[in-house]
């Protein structure tokens, strides 16, 4: 099987604020249907944004309804990352847990209420190459 894009579909009642905050966080654009938004980051799709009315945002962590799926975004420079998404509407769920050395992240909520993290390596740690 040949994938030719990955997507990441997000449901919104707010296409317009959820399909911004994704192409500010990804340096992207935005593609506009009535009832779809493509995140279109380099001429290539990223994330969809979806019409959902209805939607509810998950009560992260543990609450009602759950969490189903979560974005990971790995940082080199996690404060300026920070920023950006708190520039661009996100809110802070859960500080990092301050590990000197190793990886760490950060829980936030897109504008439609979607938890994502923002990840960071520490104290010298690196991948393994």
């Amino acid at each position: 099987m040949e994938i030719r894009y990955q997507v990441v579909a997000f449901d919104a009642a707010d296409m317009e604020s959820e399909s911004a905050f994704w192409a500010g966080v990804l340096g992207g654009t935005v593609d506009r249907d009535d009832d779809w938004h493509m995140v279109m980051v380099d001429g290539e799709p990223r994330v969809g944004v979806q019409l959902a009315p209805d939607h509810v945002p998950p009560d992260w962590p543990e609450g009602e309804p759950p969490q189903q799926v979560h974005v990971d975004l790995w940082v080199d420079d996690f404060p300026a990352a920070h920023e950006t998404v708190i520039e661009l509407g996100a809110r802070l769920l859960q500080p990092a847990r301050g590990v000197e050395t190793g990886e760490d992240w950060q829980v936030y909520a897109d504008p439609a209420g979607h938890p994502f993290c923002l990840c960071f390596l520490t104290g010298g740690a690196r991948f393994a190459d």
